[in-house]
């Protein structure tokens, strides 16, 4: 394995800074969230693709798959969600050990309510502060680096 890479002076301020972004962002995303329509981070990253599928439908196995997340996390953040009637489970009708999530009425109206001011958030924290140049750049590295990622995981 040899001796460890350790980033220099101006590698640590980058990834400090990406640490912190990645601290910040998110919660002053979830006080708007909050604030605007009671939802959380975790309730407007199911919504949103369940508010993209048609009928608002999405097997909870890709809808894990799309936010990235584990069974047991997807499975408590539904049941939260069931409780606060923005979503509910089905059973698949081509899997019977498979689940469905469904959007209600109530959650689709929770999304449309909520994304207005989110993405205004999301413009107003992240792209008003960056050039056009440089939000084309942040595509490419992000790319590049879930492409890195992807091929080692």
């Amino acid at each position: 394995m040899g001796e460890p890479r350790w980033l220099d002076d101006r590698e640590a301020r980058v990834w400090r800074a990406y640490l912190d972004l990645n601290r910040e962002l998110p919660a002053v995303l979830e006080r708007g969230l909050v604030r605007e329509a009671g939802l959380s981070n975790a309730d407007y990253a199911l919504l949103a693709p369940l508010s993209e599928a048609p009928d608002g439908l999405v097997r909870a196995r890709e809808l894990g798959a799309l936010v990235g997340w584990e069974r047991s996390r997807l499975s408590h953040q539904v049941a939260r969600m069931e409780k606060r009637g923005l979503v509910v489970r089905e059973e698949c009708p081509e899997d019977a050990r498979g689940s469905m999530v469904r959007l209600t009425p109530a959650g689709r109206a929770a999304i449309e309510s909520a994304a207005p001011a989110h993405v205004e958030a999301v413009r107003r924290y992240l792209f008003d502060a960056l050039t056009d140049e440089e939000v084309d750049v942040l595509g490419r590295v992000f790319a590049r680096v879930l492409a890195r990622i992807a091929a080692t995981g």
